[in-house]
């Protein structure tokens, strides 16, 4: 993670005149696991309660345009929104999401619960689908003002997110070691160091920050959003920042509500990560053993995937050896959610054929050997 946070900025000065931006930048594409949370998203803004001073609108009436300002947003930021609904169903919806954040104290998606507690939402993995944990409080509001407000617009880095993005940077990472660690025993240090780095990176806790609407609570200098590579680094620092804020206003309890927080939001990630690592190493390990010039490994599929309820498949791979004397040698097959896992349950059943796999390491060292 980039520690060097200030020699990426060239801020301007907050007492200049310049005008100061707040608002949403366009998301970019989210994987297919973050695109289901928007029916939890949209369930938690239905329930959300008038904050002080916006008592003109009924708490149906707040809960409707919260609802209506959220799947806007999500249109507006679909890539392909053009092509399906038309261009005129395009532009009005544009006008309509442009009126909506205008209108920021009808529609304001923050509330603050009565309680201390984390409530989360129910998490699903079905598939590659899940809900988001539901986003903690900041219980101080000097905190929370600070951690929406740019270090360029203010020269006192107390009031912006300046030294709280540097705390929170290092929370999150101490959280994801501990996180890593327990849960996969088995891992080195190299390889817990590369999980992590997969979680902790800006784009990760950029596109954290999106999905929460942070982005969209942030006063930056106006140029900001026209270079993507700053503005992606300044989610990520907003998020650290609030991950700070959250443990700092709450001084019993907020470090466990955090790493509460941040492994319910990993978890899908860090399962998938983990799968795929393991994936590549039994392929790996199994390509060590008979693997040689001229020689070929082939995964292949077995037979069509079996649709399972709910839209999840079932793949079937095999591997298969042409080389060492060997043509289309068939030498394990698997199954699974996807065709990762089926190809890695092929080379794990590749390897438990030790015969098989011994004998064929036998003629590589022999040919190897003779050319010397």
């Amino acid at each position: 993670m980039d520690l060097k946070r200030k020699s990426v900025f060239d801020p301007p000065s907050g007492d200049d005149g310049r005008k100061i931006k707040s608002r949403t930048a366009s998301k970019g594409p989210l994987q297919e696991a973050d695109q289901s949370s928007l029916a939890c998203r949209i369930g938690r803004e239905a329930q959300k309660a008038p904050s002080d001073g916006e008592s003109s609108l009924t708490q149906d009436q707040r809960s409707r345009l919260s609802l209506l300002k959220t799947l806007t947003r999500e249109l507006v930021n679909s890539v392909d929104l053009r092509d399906h609904a038309g261009h005129d169903v395009t532009n009005a919806i544009i006008e309509l999401d442009k009126a909506l954040r205008r209108a920021k104290t009808a529609v304001s998606p923050i509330s603050r619960p009565d309680n201390n507690s984390v409530e989360f939402t129910r998490t699903q993995e079905n598939g590659n689908s899940f809900c988001i944990p539901e986003l903690p409080p900041i219980l101080d509001s000097s905190l929370e003002l600070a951690v929406f407000t740019h270090p360029g617009l203010s020269k006192d880095s107390k009031s912006t997110y300046d030294r709280l993005e540097i705390l929170g940077d290092a929370y999150i990472e101490l959280i994801a070691t501990q996180l890593i660690w327990s849960r996969f025993e088995d891992l080195s240090s190299g390889q817990i160091s590369q999980i992590r780095e997969l979680l902790v990176k800006n784009e990760t806790l950029s596109e954290f920050a999106t999905l929460y609407g942070l982005d969209g609570r942030a006063s930056i200098p106006q140029d900001l959003l026209n270079q993507p590579r700053r503005w992606t680094k300044t989610k990520g620092d907003i998020f650290e920042a609030y991950v700070a804020a959250v443990i700092l206003s709450r001084p019993a309890d907020g470090y466990h509500i955090a790493e509460q927080w941040l492994t319910q939001l990993w978890l899908p990630r860090l399962t998938d990560t983990v799968i795929r690592r393991t994936a590549l190493d039994a392929k790996e390990t199994l390509a060590k053993k008979i693997m040689g010039k001229g020689v070929k490994l082939k995964y292949v599929d077995e037979r069509s995937p079996v649709q399972l309820r709910g839209g999840m498949q079932t793949f079937y791979v095999g591997v298969y050896l042409t080389g060492w004397g060997w043509q289309n040698k068939h030498l394990g097959s698997g199954h699974g959610p996807s065709k990762a896992v089926a190809g890695d349950a092929a080379a794990r059943q590749a390897l438990l054929n030790e015969p098989l796999i011994d004998s064929i390491s036998r003629v590589k060292k022999t040919h190897e050997l003779t050319k010397i």
